[in-house]
């Protein structure tokens, strides 16, 4: 039996490998078609790449010089640690294809790095690059995790995602079907979303064949469309405390099909760009909260899965 009411990262990568790896995040210096005028222009209306990039990998150094430096910042403690390149700013697969597969390749060739997982959205992945990672998942660790944030086509039109739920599906099963690791990212608490509409994600994502799960919370950012809508439509938000998070996640877990890996249920922006809302808490301080919450509702995830 897992240690943990949830189906735990760690635990899955644990399973996979026979030694510690650590994610280093890589910014490859895409853009996205929602960025550059293919499908539209400003980007998601939540969105502020510096919020999820660590000051490792800012800017626009070569993937080798981001290795470099994400491997000597944990080396220095854990020197037998081995890595994910971790492709994670912008659209990852938003590129020629022979300009995408020489990133990858670089990054998979640098001393200790054991495996990569791609962040992207489920527009972007055309049928030959898709081939590639099917013939790459046969030598090396491979992930790919896709932007849904939302399963409410309204939603998206409203965050100006530039794609639709559909599409997040196609792409998925497409994924999946190959023997590729699929993941999934969703923001809980967009504009207009009832508490309802959440847990209704958490079923209808359900039916999918993902193997890991990111959940996040909406974070409000300095710079953003986002930002914006708030100061003039603070009605269209509702943002939560820590602790009606932390049920919110919960409810969600329960309804949500136990095979998932769940990898997160928050996110931690800089204090520096957080507008809303500011909980004061390291990540690992609230997952002892969410731990101690699913003891004390003796619930688990699945516990309401399929009913």
């Amino acid at each position: 039996m897992q240690a943990k009411p949830y189906k735990d990262f760690g635990d899955f990568l644990q399973q996979r490998f026979p030694f510690k790896v650590q994610k280093i995040s890589i910014n490859a210096g895409f853009t996205c078609p929602n960025r550059d005028g293919l499908k539209g222009v400003g980007g998601c209306t939540y969105c502020n790449n510096q919020s999820f990039s660590p000051g490792y990998g800012a800017g626009q150094r070569s993937v080798l010089e981001q290795l470099k430096d994400g491997v000597d910042f944990f080396s220095y403690k854990y020197p037998e640690m081995k890595y994910l390149a971790y492709f994670q700013s912008y659209t990852n697969t938003y590129d020629e294809t022979a300009a995408l597969v020489a990133k990858y390749e670089e990054a998979l060739a640098y001393p200790g790095v054991v495996g990569i997982i791609i962040g992207t959205r489920p527009d972007c992945m055309p049928d030959d690059l898709l081939n590639y990672f099917a013939e790459l998942n046969k030598r090396t660790f491979l992930m790919l995790e896709y932007g849904v944030e939302s399963t409410s086509d309204s939603t998206l039109q409203l965050i100006n995602r530039g794609h639709t739920y559909a599409e997040s599906v196609d792409a998925i099963r497409k994924t999946a079907d190959r023997g590729i690791a699929t993941g999934a990212h969703m923001i809980l608490g967009l504009p207009n979303e009832s508490r309802e509409q959440i847990l209704e994600h958490a079923r209808v994502l359900s039916s999918l064949p993902l193997t890991t799960l990111k959940l996040h919370q909406l974070q409000l950012i300095k710079g953003t469309t986002m930002a914006q809508q708030y100061k003039d439509h603070p009605d269209w938000f509702s943002l939560f405390s820590v602790d009606e998070y932390i049920d919110l996640c919960i409810d969600f877990a329960e309804r949500l099909n136990p095979d998932f890996v769940i990898e997160r249920f928050v996110s931690q922006s800089p204090k520096s760009l957080l507008i809303a809302p500011d909980w004061g808490l390291k990540n690992f301080e609230f997952t002892a909260k969410i731990l101690k919450r699913f003891k004390e509702r003796n619930t688990w995830q699945g516990r309401l899965y399929g009913i």
